[in-house]
């Protein structure tokens, strides 16, 4: 008997039936229990997971970049509307209790004024006065210049004689040419200095003698407070000095050497005698013979040494640089000397100084008058000016939140929308706040700015917070209403 189309296939599926249920259902409680499990012990069912990689542009840099211009920037950029610059700082840029702020904003590009609150007053600039000695000593001796010490024979082949050339910033140990401070060291030169006395056959004792004559005038700016210097702000100038006339580089404070060219040759003795050469006690200032050159070192670049002077806001320094600004210029290397250059300079560059009212190079003394505008002009000069040899300074201003004097500022969270952007020159003194730099804004058009506050209130911490907020301000200005 046949059997009908199908009739097999209706019993199979009925007996198939009975037997997925069960299995379909063990299968659900194995998912469920597997569930259960996974979530009771994470990871025992999966492989672990690699760890994502944090991609390198957003990982924190291991050093600054050394960059020594500016990037290019599309001068199609649009450029800030001055009613909202100005709308922006006066909500920012008021002083901390007494006393007020002046201000100048203008575009880099254009010289187009944004923002002017009494620019044109002349107020105290502290060490932004800093800012002027660079463009100075830059435009007359150029940014790859160096200066040298000498060691020269004299007229009693016992004798030689350490001679100053305007390097400030010798080091004890041997020279280091990755170094700025240092760069130029005593050892090094005491070991030059004992091969050429064996090689000419004179024998010890060797007396050592210092020739500082180099710089002329008054040691010590009679417009300095003998407080400050007693606090270690400055020191008399000399034309050769260890550690820019400190006892040692890392120490910044306190008491420094009164006669660093004693203290220099001093140490330099020391170090002939570690060399193996039997020296004489006791160090005295003489005269060498030009021609008689035993040993030379040669300082940092003026490029360099710029840089150092303003990010570390070095007074010494900066004296230092004015001097030899004035010798370039053939003039006698006094104080007076080394204003009168600075400002000569500063003609030369278009920038007027009739106005100005100068007492030293390195803003400590409280009688010097400048204006923000004269700041912004200088600051613009070196951003934009026509003189490639002055963006030599670029890398020399502090970089909010990191660098320099701006290391530990724009760390409050009103000021922070500027750190990494924000590069400029501070100032301080008792009643004296100022900030002088530049910063690309959003929209990425470089604006200039100097801000001066005087007759503060001292140790008001809302004055640099609020130069700091307005700083900020500009680096995030979009600024068109």
């Amino acid at each position: 008997m046949g059997v009908k189309n199908g009739g097999a296939r209706k019993g199979s599926s009925t007996a198939w039936g009975r037997l997925v249920w069960p299995v379909l259902l063990a299968v659900v409680l194995l998912c469920v229990g597997a569930v259960v499990v996974s979530g009771m012990m994470p990871g025992l069912l999966s492989l672990p997971k690699p760890t994502p990689s944090i991609p390198a542009w957003q990982q924190e840099p291991m050093q600054l970049s050394g960059s020594s211009a500016l990037l290019p920037l599309d001068a199609q950029a649009p450029v800030p509307l001055p009613a909202e610059v100005a709308r922006l700082l006066d909500g920012t840029l008021k002083p901390d209790g007494s006393g007020s702020i002046s201000g100048v904003v203008m575009d880099a590009l254009t010289g187009q004024l944004l923002f002017d609150r009494d620019g044109n007053a002349n107020r105290i600039p502290a060490s932004n006065m800093k800012l002027l000695t660079a463009v100075a000593a830059l435009k007359a001796l150029g940014p790859e210049s160096r200066f040298t010490t000498r060691v020269l024979g004299s007229d009693h082949p016992s004798t030689v004689v350490l001679t100053g050339g305007g390097d400030v910033l010798l080091g004890v140990s041997a020279s280091d040419p990755s170094a700025v401070l240092g760069h130029a060291g005593l050892s090094t030169l005491a070991a030059e200095t004992a091969a050429a006395l064996a090689s000419s056959g004179v024998q010890g004792p060797i007396t050592v003698q210092v020739d500082d004559s180099f710089f002329t005038g008054p040691a010590l700016n009679p417009a300095w407070s003998l407080d400050d210097v007693a606090a270690g702000e400055t020191a008399p100038l000399y034309s050769l000095a260890l550690n820019s006339g400190r006892y040692a580089p890392g120490v910044e404070t306190g008491p420094r050497p009164q006669d660093s060219a004693i203290t220099t040759a001093q140490a330099f003795a020391e170090q002939l005698a570690a060399a193996g050469v039997a020296v004489s006690p006791g160090v005295v200032r003489g005269k060498g013979l030009p021609a008689k050159v035993l040993a030379t070192a040669e300082s940092a670049t003026v490029s360099e040494q710029v840089d150092l002077m303003l990010q570390t806001s070095d007074n010494f320094l900066a004296e230092a640089l004015g001097r030899m600004t004035a010798s370039a210029g053939g003039k006698q290397t006094t104080y007076d000397a080394a204003i009168a250059a600075v400002r000569q300079r500063l003609g030369e560059l278009g920038i007027a100084t009739d106005s100005m009212v100068l007492a030293d190079v390195s803003g400590l003394a409280l009688e010097n008058q400048v204006s923000a505008r004269h700041f912004v002009d200088v600051v613009r000069a070196i951003t934009s000016g026509p003189d490639p040899a002055l963006r030599a300074a670029l890398d020399g201003f502090p970089v909010a939140g990191l660098t320099g004097t701006l290391n530990g500022r724009y760390v409050d969270p009103s000021t922070a929308g500027g750190a990494g952007l924000v590069r400029a020159k501070t100032g301080t003194l008792n009643t004296v706040i100022a900030l002088s730099g530049y910063v690309v804004d959003a929209d990425g058009r470089l604006l200039v700015f100097s801000f001066i506050g005087n007759g503060l209130d001292p140790g008001a911490a809302g004055n640099k917070v609020s130069m700091d907020r307005s700083a900020s301000v500009l680096a995030a200005c979009g600024c068109r209403g």
